[in-house]
């Protein structure tokens, strides 16, 4: 039985690109105009070539909102530091199918965590890898660009990878969310939700320029209108 889909995405503003000594009233702003969900991208340093942030800072969002945490593990053995994020008060964690040699069991922990439980994949891992564990997450993250960085450029390809997802749960009757990730903004943004996406990840195209909050509401306008052409 297929699942249909007419909501209007969620529109996830990635704190990478944000500006931290105005992180509070940021984020202030934006779940005023709207906002419900912020994505959180932990990186290490080992699994890709960057570090940001780790479970202090997740602790200190929770103590400082209520939006939901998504919080995207672009780390090595995640399996580690599951726990960890969960108890600092995230609501969605996502791990790297390339970072962990039992992907169902590290789902299976995040869900006994009391997360959502999200499987990712980079631009070159195909879809085919995910197939024996897409009855059991909770969401699918396509990285639309190599992780690592922000402001890279949308790799089109992810819109096939969403379009083979959004098919494989409609002919298996599940309801697990399609997120995407890297280089979307005003202009792509109407192809990633025809694909299939659920959950937009946003991140200068939000935090570049003084008035996040007025960027967001734009996106959320752009999703909208995408949504019901869809329907």
């Amino acid at each position: 039985m297929a699942t249909t889909r007419n909501h209007a995405p969620e529109i996830a503003p990635s704190i990478l690109a944000a500006d931290f000594s105005r992180l509070g009233e940021q984020i202030a702003a934006l779940k005023q105009a709207g906002c419900r969900m912020l994505h959180v991208d932990v990186m290490d340093g080992h699994f890709v070539p960057n570090i940001t942030v780790g479970v202090p800072v997740v602790a200190s969002l929770r103590q400082a909102t209520d939006l939901a945490l998504d919080c995207h593990l672009m780390i090595s053995e995640p399996d580690r530091y599951v726990e960890a994020f969960a108890e600092a008060g995230a609501d969605m964690i996502s791990v790297h199918q390339e970072a962990t040699p039992h992907l169902e069991r590290t789902l299976t922990a995040i869900r006994a965590a009391g997360c959502q439980a999200g499987a990712v994949l980079n631009p070159a891992t195909p879809v085919a890898t995910l197939s024996e564990v897409l009855e059991q997450v909770d969401f699918v993250l396509v990285m639309s660009v190599n992780p690592g960085f922000g402001g890279q450029k949308f790799l089109p390809r992810a819109l096939d990878k969403l379009s083979q997802l959004s098919a494989w749960r409609a002919d298996h009757g599940t309801d697990f969310r399609l997120e995407v990730d890297g280089g979307i903004g005003l202009e792509n943004i109407g192809d990633v939700i025809r694909a299939g996406a659920d959950i937009i990840v946003v991140g200068t195209s939000v935090f570049q320029g003084s008035d996040p909050a007025r960027r967001f509401v734009e996106l959320r306008r752009a999703a909208s209108l995408a949504t019901a052409e869809k329907a």
